[in-house]
């Protein structure tokens, strides 16, 4: 990967050597991945445990049991556990992982397809584009019912107030199977310093909340105490009792600062459910931070002890240090059967790869090569001790397949894609790594395609990816780099070197076909290119990160450039923090693809700015909600 840059100054687009002045801190590294050893995966697909016992069982890809009946409160089959997914409210909240409604929506229609039985789609009173892009999922993946009757329960968060809940109400009340999720702080020192509230006034609002949310018509109200973790068991299991008995069907039980221990926390959920009164006509959750590196540990141990929900994130995004991460949580269930009771879950694994890469293009936020699963180094084999047992027997250090995620290394079909390809055999190939798109995007991804195999003898799965997240996994354009169409114009022109100052030339066209042409001069040829986009956008930004990764090995291979930027005016880009109440700058961050470097940069660029300029249009200025709002 590479290293972060801030205030790029980059080599020219044709060098392939990084600048090594070091000035102002500023320097890039390339670490080129290492190929598919397509040797070491035969297309057999093998299976194993992470238990020792022989012989190994069922492919954890195949779920042996079928999804039970939803019902709110209980769960007909004791052993299932539903997943919870809130990546589009917690992992949003991580910095510069803001996404346009599109995106969001592409991702609960994913969410679906991996089979998550509740989708948080989001903090509706956050903002005007939050509340529409939660009705929106409401409205489309709330109401696809699969041939099994498999519908996601659609959630909407909201803190104890009317007015939250209201919104939240009006924002999930069309899916098939909605929820309002409300919660406050039960924690000595949230309550002391950040709610300035008595235990019993906290009690009330709670008890009285969750009433008012069952008011509205929502049969499926989930309440959280804030900092559960930190809390006094005896309070906890008063305030849990009191919410019971106005109408919560799930109780979540959250370490809202991931500083409890796995046996600490498995205690904790086994203590409430042996101690508060009603226990038994809820379901109990855990949402577990992952600050000290336990959130998934924790989650598990919850589940051990009796939780029947986990609320999780694709990739372990969210605040801070982010969430327990569903892939892991969920192969750990399936891997760990033989010490966890059986439990299982609805997941289909095979999807899992494949939203991964969706979560990671949308929000910018790249995973660490070594992540659990599905980071770049998951499943390959550089030791010559490691290589030569899985050639002998793939079960000596692969504790699963990666088809078992989805993460499909060989091409069965034999196709090598080059210059010569066509678009049946560019489709067959996404098909099988997993995309469906449609004929214009294929369309457009095939002109795309070719202009790269005119440069390079093979065209790899990597550099597919990378094509498809530059074409498809972007925000709607409102400024796009010119004509992306057969005839290939060059659209940044730089000079840069030694001798004086570089000098970009930029053109972009705008969403109503008008063309816009500048020049500036920089202390790079990335810098002037960005400085000429801005005297096109008129918009004052901030660059708050700027990275660049080589996808392939080889100087031909492409370069994905991702950068973060923030917004100089607060009234329009901020929005509600969903635990504070307080307004704060949102961040978007923008990805691009290129065999150009400074190509790639400026598209990247682009992609930020259109965030940024898409959310300023469907959201009007936050409105700050103070915490003593918080009070009835």
């Amino acid at each position: 990967m590479a290293t972060v840059i801030r205030n790029p100054i980059l080599f020219p687009s044709t060098s392939h050597r990084p600048n090594q002045n070091h000035s102002n801190n500023t320097f890039l590294i390339f670490r080129f991945p290492q190929t598919s050893r397509s040797s070491l995966h035969s297309k057999s697909r093998f299976a194993f445990s992470c238990s020792q016992s022989e012989p190994p069982p069922p492919s954890p890809s195949a779920s042996p049991r079928r999804r039970p009946p939803y019902i709110p409160n209980r769960i007909p089959d004791p052993s299932y556990v539903r997943i919870f997914d809130t990546t589009l409210r917690d992992g949003e909240q991580s910095p510069g992982a803001s996404m346009t409604s599109k995106e969001k929506l592409d991702v609960a229609r994913q969410l679906a397809k991996l089979g998550v039985d509740i989708i948080e789609a989001g903090f509706p009173a956050a903002s005007k584009d939050d509340f529409e892009a939660v009705k929106m999922i409401a409205q489309e993946v709330g109401n696809a019912v699969d041939d099994d009757g498999y519908v996601p329960v659609i959630c909407g968060l909201s803190r104890c107030n009317e007015k939250d809940i209201r919104t939240a109400w009006e924002a999930v009340k069309y899916a098939k199977r909605p929820r309002i999720h409300t919660f406050i702080a039960t924690s000595a020192i949230h309550m002391e310093y950040k709610l300035r509230m008595s235990k019993d006034k906290v009690v009330d609002i709670a008890r009285n909340m969750v009433k008012f949310a069952r008011s509205l018509g929502c049969e499926d109200v989930e309440f959280s105490p804030e900092d559960a973790g930190r809390s006094d068991r005896e309070f906890l299991y008063e305030i849990l009792g009191e919410v019971i008995k106005a109408g919560a069907t799930t109780l979540n039980i959250p370490d809202t600062v991931g500083i409890t221990m796995p046996s600490e926390f498995g205690k904790l959920i086994a203590d409430i459910k042996a101690n508060t009164p009603g226990i038994e006509n809820v379901i109990i959750s855990t949402h577990c931070q992952n600050d000290l590196g336990l959130s998934t540990a924790n989650t598990i141990e919850g589940a051990r002890a009796g939780a029947r929900q986990l609320e999780v994130t694709i990739n372990g995004i969210g605040e801070r240090a982010g969430n327990a991460s569903l892939e892991e949580v969920v192969m750990a269930l399936r891997c760990g059967a033989h010490v966890n009771g059986n439990l299982y879950t609805g997941i289909n694994t095979k999807h899992i790869f494949l939203t991964s890469r969706m979560v990671e293009e949308y929000t910018g936020l790249q995973l660490q090569p070594h992540k659990a699963l599905v980071g770049a180094n998951a499943f390959a084999h550089e030791s010559g001790i490691h290589q030569d047992g899985m050639l002998k027997h793939k079960g000596t250090y692969e504790i699963i397949s990666p088809e078992d995620i989805g993460l499909e290394r060989t091409n069965e079909a034999g196709i090598v894609l080059g210059k010569l390809s066509g678009r049946h055999a560019l489709r067959k190939r996404l098909e099988e790594l997993g995309y469906e798109l449609s004929d214009d995007q294929v369309q457009t991804l095939f002109w795309r395609f070719k202009a790269v195999a005119e440069q390079k003898k093979r065209v790899t799965d990597a550099d597919l990816r990378a094509l498809v997240s530059d074409e498809v996994f972007q925000a709607e354009p409102v400024w796009k780099l010119g004509d992306l169409q057969p005839i290939n114009i060059y659209l940044v022109q730089v000079t840069c070197g030694t001798l004086g100052l570089s000098t970009a030339t930029v053109k972009l066209l705008s969403s109503d076909g008008s063309t816009h042409v500048a020049c500036s001069v920089g202390t790079g040829p990335v810098d002037s290119a960005y400085k000429a986009v801005d005297l096109i956008v008129k918009e004052p930004v901030t660059l708050l990160e700027y990275s660049m990764n080589a996808v392939t090995e080889g100087i031909d291979a492409i370069a994905t450039t991702r950068v973060v930027i923030r917004g100089e005016s607060e009234t329009s880009t901020s929005t509600t923090h969903a635990l504070t109440g307080e307004a704060v700058l949102r961040t978007f961050s923008g990805t691009g693809a290129g065999m150009d470097v400074v190509v790639s940069s400026v598209k990247a660029y682009i992609a930020a700015l259109n965030k940024m300029l898409g959310f300023k249009e469907t959201s009007p200025s936050a409105e700050k909600i103070p915490v003593s709002s918080l009070k009835i």
